[in-house]
């Protein structure tokens, strides 16, 4: 009880580290309003894309805040930038262009499905010798050794993608949150609307093994997924929507026990990214039960209703390798799992939304 107690408390304060301020938009009049966490995991961002696609052609839908990492941080972008530009629609175009591009940079790229592979549907990389050669030089040399230019191919596609002036706090209507992790002190940085840069979109989506630390303000930053997950605190306290919509990339629970190397480390990978996040939904479940038991009458204690779309059926059937896979018939057919997905859940959720959780917390998380 004390250690929840310690976690509340903890994500209380986390609050007060984003220095996001309050700016609201008039919702128009029977918008459900929501706020949306993406999580990261390279090419299998483009499920996240098919669920943004489908929620944005939802004119019911509001959006209020979006809290997101890695691949998820760059959707969050594209998609607020295009929602600035030209509403739903433009937020629709904004993330097909963003993710032609991506395809469109690693068709240069050795880093290929075998022809062997094409022939046989298999989306992971394990045949590929570009994979393997990359693969084998990363656990012996480091970034620094591997690419002392520090050459990153997202910086221009991203820079040519979002109009980072259309983020800003006064021209945006929907606010952002986008984490990174402070490599000197372990913490995460929350990056708002007037923050977010080419550079902390970078930063977010920085695999240590991949790329240089992206330097912001004169510290270092790594992937967001290290620390938050994507991080829901800044959700709860600058958002002023209850409803909290997750699109899980990285699988909460695996049946299949890992037994190669490669499959233990992503396995690891996997467990170390979500932790942050079961984290805060333990928080989130202990102040609920405060609240809904009449012990907890604080005002500045926020009822949350949590909801959910998993990829966990399609991300079982995909090698971890798949997330560097960024041919274009993969990631539209990860497009269309994620609007098949996300076209289910509004079909049973919807109504349900400002009113209940549709995911049990204790079940799913605890």
């Amino acid at each position: 009880m004390d250690a929840l107690h310690a976690t509340a408390r903890e994500t209380h304060q986390h609050a007060h580290t984003v220095s996001h301020h309050h700016h609201t938009h008039a919702n128009t009049a029977g918008l459900k309003s929501i706020n949306l966490a993406l999580q990261g995991g390279g090419a299998h961002g483009a499920f996240t894309w098919g669920v943004l696609d489908r929620l944005a052609e939802e004119e019911r839908l509001g959006f209020d805040g979006i809290s997101a990492t890695s691949a998820g941080a760059m959707n969050a972008a594209v998609f607020a930038y295009g929602f600035s530009e030209g509403g739903r629609a433009g937020a629709k175009k904004a993330l097909a262009n963003f993710w032609r591009r991506v395809s469109h940079a690693a068709a240069f790229s050795p880093l290929q499905p075998t022809l062997f592979d094409r022939l046989l549907g298999n989306k992971s990389l394990e045949n590929s010798p570009g994979f393997m050669m990359f693969d084998m030089l990363s656990r012996l040399l480091s970034p620094y050794q591997l690419n002392p230019l520090n050459y990153n191919p997202l910086r221009d596609l991203v820079a040519e993608c979002v109009d980072f002036d259309k983020l800003r706090m006064t021209c945006c209507p929907v606010k952002l949150f986008l984490s990174a992790t402070n490599v000197r002190t372990g913490k995460v940085r929350v990056f708002d609307n007037d923050e977010v840069t080419v550079d902390a979109v970078l930063a977010s989506a920085c695999l240590p093994f991949m790329f240089q630390a992206v330097e912001i303000d004169g510290d270092p930053y790594w992937d967001g997924g290290y620390m938050g997950n994507p991080c829901l605190y800044p959700l709860i306290y600058d958002c002023a929507s209850s409803d909290v919509l997750i699109v899980h990339i990285n699988p909460l629970e695996r049946k299949h026990m890992p037994q190669t190397a490669a499959e233990i480390l992503n396995r690891i990978n996997e467990i170390s990214f979500n932790s942050s996040l079961m984290r805060e939904m333990r928080a989130i479940h202990f102040v609920t039960r405060l609240i809904d038991s009449g012990e907890l009458k604080s005002k500045s204690m926020k009822r949350m209703l949590i909801h959910s779309i998993s990829a966990n059926a399609v991300m079982n059937e995909l090698g971890h390798t798949s997330k560097l896979n960024a041919d274009w018939e993969f990631l539209t057919s990860l497009r269309d799992a994620g609007r098949a997905h996300a076209d289910t859940w509004l079909k049973e959720n919807f109504d349900r939304l400002g009113q209940e959780s549709t995911v049990d917390i204790r079940e799913t998380y605890l």
